[in-house]
């Protein structure tokens, strides 16, 4: 099978989680199938200096910083179709809440990239399962809104040690029409009505091996959802 892996630039603070993104290729190799990488050509929101915190005075583009990460082997969103692939899976970053939305400045209110909309309602409308990691349910979430679909998505929970307002997001999802479930590190959401798989990864105060494993099983989770 071919898994697209949804990428919005190279680095938590500005883009994809580095960490999840590289443990999302390796869990489908890891499977027997390919991944085919995917970005935006478009510049992101801004660029965050990851040693300190800060906003640096320059620009850089979705689709060239996501080539860092799949080595250059990147297709741009508009050129792939739900025919050309099996699922996709999104890992988080707050690039998804960034530069494939607004959530992270206007919330449940904010909007989504045009193009990542398309993509993905036209993989829900084909029936391709979609995978999304850590804070990229949002953007699912915002996809679907004011359609017929109401995903059932998680982005954590209460019960473990986390950096973020997971009730918070919980409502925001809720607002814009999904359903919230709180799962912890060890659990994932499977919604097999619409094939949407979610899993919470570094929403939590965690280690990459407990990432590594919730990826991996978000990802058999959705392998089975494609057959």
């Amino acid at each position: 099978m071919k898994i697209g892996v949804l990428l919005s630039g190279c680095g938590v603070y500005d883009g994809s989680e580095i960490q999840e993104a590289v443990l999302t290729m390796l869990a489908i190799k890891d499977a027997g199938h390919e991944y085919i990488c995917i970005s935006v050509d478009e510049k992101q929101h801004h660029v965050v200096d990851h040693t300190s915190g800060d906003e640096m005075k320059e620009t850089r583009n979705m689709l060239v910083e996501s080539a860092r990460i799949a080595r250059g082997d990147i297709q741009e969103i508009g050129s792939v179709h739900p025919a050309n692939i099996d699922a996709v899976v999104m890992p988080g970053g707050f690039g998804a809440a960034k530069n494939f939305s607004t959530w992270a400045f206007a919330g449940p209110d904010g909007e989504i990239l045009p193009k990542v909309k398309l993509f993905l309602v036209n993989m829900v409308n084909a029936g391709k399962p979609i995978c999304a990691l850590c804070v990229s349910p949002v953007v699912v979430a915002k996809a679907l809104e004011g359609s017929a679909i109401h995903p059932t998505l998680t982005l954590g929970s209460n019960n473990e040690p986390s950096p973020y307002d997971i009730d918070g997001f919980h409502a925001g999802i809720e607002k814009v029409g999904a359903t919230s479930t709180a799962k912890g590190i060890k659990e994932i959401s499977i919604d097999r009505e619409n094939l949407i798989v979610s899993a919470p990864c570094y929403m939590f105060d965690t280690d990459i091996l407990a990432v590594r494993n919730n990826i991996k099983m978000a990802l058999e989770a959705t392998l089975v959802l494609c057959s």
